[in-house]
């Protein structure tokens, strides 16, 4: 039986991805800037091929040697879907799904076909009457998100944006109700070699300079805007009543994939939430594929050993199903 090698994007979740082919016995391909490679190399354990991504002709090679692509929140913001689709390279998991990620107008019609709550949005800077948060587009990590409540602010920064080109598109931005609650992160995997869900565990991101601020007094933090800018991520159990609630949320959404967007999602994915009073999760973004959030689990996710019995990383969920596909010659249901 031919192993394929995956290919690994040197950034993001990387590290966990490559320790988990190599517990499964899969050979990887670890490719990025010459710059972002030599991080990798510094770990002994680490036994990759390790090659420079110097453009989308790497794509090609990658893919006449037999690799699997494994997408990362790194390949959405930095090869991106175009790339991707015109080199033709199997992808683990639903690759149209970059293109709805990249979208805010089709982030938010998945999610509102998915039937679960979602804060509110708005199209145009004058209609708003409550704190929004204002958010750029792709897999930014937070970076140049920000929130106010004045309309004419908004206004000045979109004109700001376009005149940096950092967006082409007033309509390429998400103006979203800013909600009060706390943040939950919860991670899922969805398996077409076992046709189920599993929830593979939770986390909170560490934002600066939000998270900063709330060291500093109230005297001192009042001229200081809030940035979101991830720089790390911290694990968070939820209570187990509210297990069933984020079940069911994967549940609607790998339905509403399948509908809008078939096959449907594979492998892993995140609701991203703030849970409110009442304790009911509020869904205001998705990521298609493996998120940062999992690195906490590297050793293994706790959820993950109630359906597998033993410590697994997110990483090794992955190599798992693709070497289970392999075997049962069930390649196509797992790569578009």
């Amino acid at each position: 039986m031919k192993k394929h090698r995956l290919a690994v994007y040197a950034s993001h979740s990387a590290i966990q991805i490559l320790l988990g082919a190599q517990e499964e016995g899969l050979p990887t391909t670890l490719f990025g800037p010459s710059d972002a490679l030599r991080l990798y190399a510094r770990f002994p354990s680490i036994n990759s091929r390790i090659i420079e991504y110097k453009g989308p002709e790497c794509l090609n090679v990658l893919k006449n040697e037999g690799h699997i692509l494994i997408p990362s929140g790194s390949i959405v913001e930095y090869v991106g879907y175009d790339a991707i689709k015109k080199s033709g390279i199997p992808y683990f998991g639903l690759s149209e799904l970059i293109k709805w990620e990249s979208e805010w107008d089709l982030k938010i019609r998945l999610l509102e076909s998915a039937g679960i709550p979602i804060p509110k949005t708005f199209k145009d800077p004058s209609s708003i009457n409550t704190t929004v948060i204002v958010k750029l587009p792709g897999a930014k990590g937070g970076k140049g998100f920000f929130i106010t409540d004045d309309p004419l602010i908004i206004k000045e920064k979109l004109a700001e944006l376009l005149a940096m080109g950092k967006i082409n598109s007033v309509d390429e931005v998400c103006i979203q109700e800013y909600l009060i609650g706390v943040t939950m992160y919860a991670h899922y995997f969805q398996s077409p070699m076992f046709d189920r869900l599993e929830i593979t565990g939770f986390d909170i991101r560490y934002e600066t300079n939000v998270d900063g601020l709330k060291r500093l007094p109230s005297l001192f933090a009042k001229n200081i805007s809030p940035s979101f800018t991830v720089c790390g991520n911290i694990p968070v159990y939820p209570r187990e009543r509210l297990l069933e609630t984020f079940i069911q949320y994967g549940e609607r959404f790998v339905e509403a994939t399948r509908k809008l967007i078939p096959p449907g999602i594979i492998g892993p994915f995140s609701l991203e939430c703030v849970i409110n009073e009442e304790l009911e999760p509020i869904v205001f973004e998705f990521s298609g594929r493996i998120v940062a959030g999992t690195n906490i689990y590297l050793l293994g996710s706790p959820y993950l050993k109630l359906y597998w019995g033993v410590d697994m990383s997110v990483g090794r969920r992955i190599a798992k199903e693709i070497k289970i596909a392999e075997e049962t010659n069930r390649l196509e249901e797992i790569v578009t």
